[in-house]
């Protein structure tokens, strides 16, 4: 029987149901009357859920059994979520969770690493999700240095679609979100300072260009100057917001042709391919994207806007990928490819010491704007 990766019960052998990342797999668990989780059909390392999944119910991601750590690896990144007091609270904390875990669900089929802030306080990432409390004075979404801060009122699917409209954005979503400030983190990580930053420049632009400057210019204006060099309106903002629009748009045809792939999908009448399209997933042993991205992605993404359409619903990837788009993608599966390949180690800092265990802040009413220089 078929599950799907945010169930937690299987319909079919009224089993538990738990993610384990180390696996890259969903796994079955009998409870056994003492509480524990005792895993069914092939042997593998014992496992317990991730606490948020036991007391909450916001997560179905498993944790080693002998490790000290009580959260999974996505929940371990979350610092501070608000105030569960509140039931809106609880439904948009629990809607953020699960899209994040779409995020290091893609992150771990690469193979990028991510330590928790608590590991890594310089190079580590973490997530604050907090809510406006003061008319004045609103959150933003955004990233600094390694802390990326998600105003939940981003989980909330009306107030979404109003700011998506107000914003003339193709598409907003909450993976969405979440995969473009990954692409600031890792822009950090991997470009900054590195053999890279001369080739970035001439794709996407110079980043020393005053950040808050040109984002003020751009919603000022509400124009792009050359539609062709970009995946999206806001890309054009700065340059560190084309390359994460870019690092976004890759991580969303990472995920979607495996998906393709898992479910054998093949399309007989696919343009611009001139021949039956069998999508595969990406392969970082592939040292250029740009052929299947044409081939594969392009076909794959008209598709999913075709079914959309006869279903009466927006286009899912309402997006022109033009030629500059090709190469800027191609460039940041290069990066991802040599990072992981270990031909261009990451800016990241391993634990000297033990690892402190993560808590995360539960705001009982405070709250405010994050400092956001990358968004």
């Amino acid at each position: 029987m078929r599950v799907f990766f945010e169930n937690t019960f299987c319909e079919g052998c009224a089993s538990a149901l738990g993610f384990v990342p180390a696996e890259q797999a969903m796994v079955a668990f009998s409870l056994s009357p003492d509480g524990s989780w005792q895993r069914l059909g092939h042997a593998g390392a014992a496992q317990k859920p991730c606490i948020n999944y036991t007391l909450h119910q916001v997560c179905n991601w498993m944790v080693p059994l002998d490790e000290h750590e009580s959260l999974c690896t996505s929940c371990l990144k979350t610092t501070t979520i608000p105030a569960l007091s509140k039931f809106e609270n609880r439904v948009s904390w629990a809607a953020l969770e699960k899209a994040k875990r779409r995020l290091f669900y893609t992150l771990l089929t690469l193979g990028l690493p991510a330590l928790p802030k608590s590991q890594d306080p310089q190079n580590g990432l973490c997530f604050k999700f907090l809510e406006d409390l003061h008319p004045h004075k609103r959150v933003l979404t955004g990233h600094d240095n390694g802390v990326i801060t998600l105003n939940i009122a981003e989980a909330d699917d009306a107030r979404r679609e109003r700011i998506r409209q107000d914003m003339n954005e193709p598409s907003r979503t909450l993976v969405g979100h979440f995969r473009h400030e990954s692409g600031h983190y890792y822009w950090d990580r991997l470009i900054r300072d590195t053999h890279w930053l001369d080739e970035y420049r001439r794709l996407f632009g110079d980043e020393r260009l005053d950040y808050a400057a040109a984002l003020k210019a751009h919603y000022q204006h509400n124009s792009v100057p050359d539609p062709g060099s970009y995946i999206s309106a806001y890309a054009s903002a700065h340059p560190w917001e084309d390359w994460a629009e870019c690092w976004a748009h890759y991580l969303h045809m990472v995920d979607g042709l495996e998906t393709a792939q898992a479910w054998g999908l093949r399309l007989d009448c696919a343009t611009p391919a001139p021949l039956p399209v069998q999508p595969q997933a990406v392969s970082l042993d592939t040292e250029s994207i740009e052929f299947m991205l044409i081939q594969h992605w392009l076909p794959v993404s008209q598709f999913v806007n075709a079914m959309n359409r006869s279903l009466g619903s927006s286009d899912s990837y309402p997006f022109v990928v033009t030629g500059l788009v090709i190469q800027k993608l191609d460039f940041v599966h290069r990066v991802v490819r040599a990072a992981v390949r270990g031909e261009m180690p990451m800016r990241q800092t391993p634990p000297a010491v033990e690892p402190a265990v993560a808590q995360v802040l539960i705001l009982p009413g405070t709250g405010g704007a994050a400092a956001s220089p990358t968004s």
